[in-house]
């Protein structure tokens, strides 16, 4: 039997995956649940597991190039004798889909998509677990019931319960490959086998060249996506001066400590939005979403173009120096392309800073899915007047809030901004506590 390896739908967006490696070459052994391929979704990298075990007989799309979300990939054969049958059978596909014109990619999801694992923690009251991982689970008596899955939602891979068993830790969270069954004819006598290359790495993006037209990389193209998105969203933008003489002399001494100034604001904003929860909320049909917690994203300039916003979950309820632990290793995993959809994805609430560049202000667009988004400029020393008339130099910083006019007003969006400002210069202690 030959089976098909479909592109698979690795976030809710995507709708195609670029090759980044093949694990697996031609010829090669596969084993169930064993990692085939790494696809670059739009915002990661994830490895794909397959589902069967035969041989991978022969791949469609090689290392680098871009395919259709359900478009075949790869075909697995069943059998060492199959082999030379599914690379004739690809041989005689790619001929007639050469002259066709390409069809629209397919946005499969776990409900649609023929052989696709459903992607949830539970089902019917029982845990999603992986073929391999409940074989495992059985040869070492481990009990799944006691096991939480490191998987997509909860799925239980195999390293969970080699885990669980006291052998490993749990690896990275990984997708299923996405595969089809097709018949197969008799098949002919094997060929001989070929030499295997080593897997293809991932080749570096190439500088841009004037003059020259390059095309938009996976996250670009996701970018581009939201914005056009975010644009069909009635907008307005307030800005306020905040002066920072005190949160600056607090993170100078708290810097060494690993503090970071990116974890400072966002302890600052999650805190302000604990009395702002409608700065917090979203629209959603005719109606306003209040958020149970408060996800403060920051937008993250990625290598090669386009930009990711890892998530500080429960910003207000983690204290400083756990926030900005959990900061550095975000921004590490995401220039690395290692975060999970639900470490980029679930943001409430999003701050852009500029302010290193050295920009006085600017405006953010709003993301999707999010009433607010606070753009941050630099803080610098400026010549102001006291109450009382008399000349000094104090640093300031300005910021920008953009809001969805749907469910935010003027008036909400400036008392939140004063509020902000009210603890930055007076009181930024309170954030250590």
């Amino acid at each position: 039997m030959i089976r098909e390896v479909f592109m698979p739908a690795l976030s809710s967006t995507m709708t195609e995956g670029k090759i980044v490696s093949w694990v697996k070459s031609a010829g090669d052994k596969v084993e169930k649940g064993e990692t085939v391929v790494v696809v670059e979704s739009d915002k990661a990298d994830m490895d794909v597991e397959s589902f069967y075990e035969g041989f991978l007989a022969t791949i469609i799309v090689p290392a680098g190039e871009v395919a259709p979300v359900g478009a075949a990939i790869a075909l697995v054969a069943e059998t060492e004798a199959e082999i030379t049958l599914a690379q004739q059978q690809a041989a005689g596909a790619a001929a007639p889909a050469a002259a066709a014109a390409p069809a629209a990619p397919v946005k499969a999801t776990a409900a649609s998509s023929p052989g696709l694992q459903q992607n949830v923690s539970r089902q019917n009251g029982r845990s999603i677990v992986s073929p391999r991982a409940r074989k495992l689970a059985k040869e070492l008596k481990v009990d799944l019931n006691s096991i939480k899955g490191s998987g997509p939602h909860g799925r239980i891979v195999a390293e969970d319960v080699e885990a669980a068993a006291g052998k490993t830790a749990p690896a990275p969270v990984r997708q299923p490959a996405i595969v089809s069954a097709i018949p197969a004819p008799a098949a002919p006598a094997p060929a001989p086998a070929a030499v295997k290359p080593a897997p293809a790495k991932p080749a570096a993006p190439a500088p841009a060249v004037a003059g020259q037209t390059v095309p938009m990389n996976a996250l670009q193209n996701a970018v581009v996506r939201n914005m056009e998105v975010s644009l069909s969203v009635p907008c307005f933008r307030v800005g306020y001066t905040i002066t920072t003489d005190n949160l600056d002399k607090l993170y100078k001494q708290i810097k060494s400590k690993g503090v970071t100034m990116t974890a400072l604001l966002a302890k600052a904003v999650a805190v302000t939005l604990q009395k702002h929860p409608l700065l917090n909320a979203s629209y959603v049909e005719s109606a306003i979403q209040y958020r149970a917690d408060i996800n403060v994203a920051v937008a993250v300039a990625m290598d090669g173009g386009g930009l990711i916003t890892p998530v500080l979950q429960n910003a207000d309820r983690l204290d400083l120096y756990s926030l900005s632990r959990s900061w550095k290793d975000l921004v590490d995993r995401a220039r690395a392309k290692q975060l999970k959809p639900e470490e980029y994805s679930t943001g409430t609430f999003t701050l852009s800073n500029l302010g290193m560049f050295g920009v006085d202000k600017f405006d953010a667009i709003l993301p999707p899915n999010q009433g607010s988004i606070l753009a941050i400029g630099s803080s610098r020393p400026q010549v102001v007047a006291n109450e009382d008339g008399l000349m000094g130099v104090k640093r300031q910083m300005q910021v920008n809030i953009t809001c969805d006019h749907r469910i935010i007003y003027g008036a909400d969006a400036a008392s939140f901004l004063q509020d902000l400002a009210k603890l930055i210069e007076t009181n930024p202690q309170s954030l250590t506590l």
